[in-house]
């Protein structure tokens, strides 16, 4: 199992800063599923800078959410 979230940013290039609960730090780019079902809601800037941490992973107000997994292992250190 790979470590969780700790903590969620979310920057203006539709990129997201996350601490995962081992100290890493990764940059994870959301821009790839901005055209994909109810990720493509996340274009509003107020849906997507109210994303946060939930559960080990993160979620946004309109209820998307992405993997954990896919998070740390797709995400970049930065």
């Amino acid at each position: 199992m790979n470590p969780r979230v700790e903590e969620v940013v979310a920057d203006q290039d539709y990129t997201l800063l996350i601490t995962f609960n081992n100290g890493e730090k990764k940059r994870f780019d959301v821009k790839p599923y901005l055209d994909t079902g109810i990720f493509s809601e996340l274009k509003e800037p107020e849906i997507f800078y109210s994303v946060k941490p939930f559960m080990g992973s993160i979620e946004w107000s309109n209820g998307a959410d992405l993997c954990p997994d896919t998070l740390y292992l797709d995400g970049y250190k930065y």
